[in-house]
């Protein structure tokens, strides 16, 4: 009996040795996917300012451009109506189209609406009384 009791705290000994190899093992293999992930935000987040920046040398260009032929207050004003164009632009272009609603299936289709609306007194053939 007793070469059984220490059969089965080899067993339980083997077992816990295995669960810890395997969560070593899964631990390091998410530490490197999040090392990858963590420097691929950073290059993202380092090109959305590089692209501010640009957008912003941008408009200070438009708005100098435009200074040349209108005042200073009217190229500003100019600069900020083509931006606030783009921003509404880009907003509508970022919302999903709306889709046309599909009917829920086991229902009863919908009557098509005529086109004209029914006149009184006029549905009778002539000669009923």
């Amino acid at each position: 009996m007793q070469r059984l009791e220490h059969m089965q705290h080899l067993d339980k000994h083997l077992v816990d040795e295995l669960a810890q190899v395997a969560r070593e093992s899964v631990r390091a293999e998410l530490r490197e996917q999040t090392r990858g992930q963590r420097r691929k935000a950073a290059l993202y987040a380092g090109s959305g300012a590089a692209a501010l920046y640009a957008g912003a040398a941008v408009a200070l260009a438009v708005g100098l451009a435009l200074d040349l032929v209108l005042p200073g207050w009217a190229a500003a004003l100019v600069t900020a109506v083509i931006l606030a164009a783009a921003a509404v632009a880009l907003r509508a272009a970022a919302r999903p189209t709306p889709s046309a609603p599909v009917p829920a299936t086991g229902s009863a289709p919908v009557p098509p609406l005529p086109s004209a609306p029914p006149t009184v007194g006029t549905d009778r053939a002539p000669g009923d009384g």
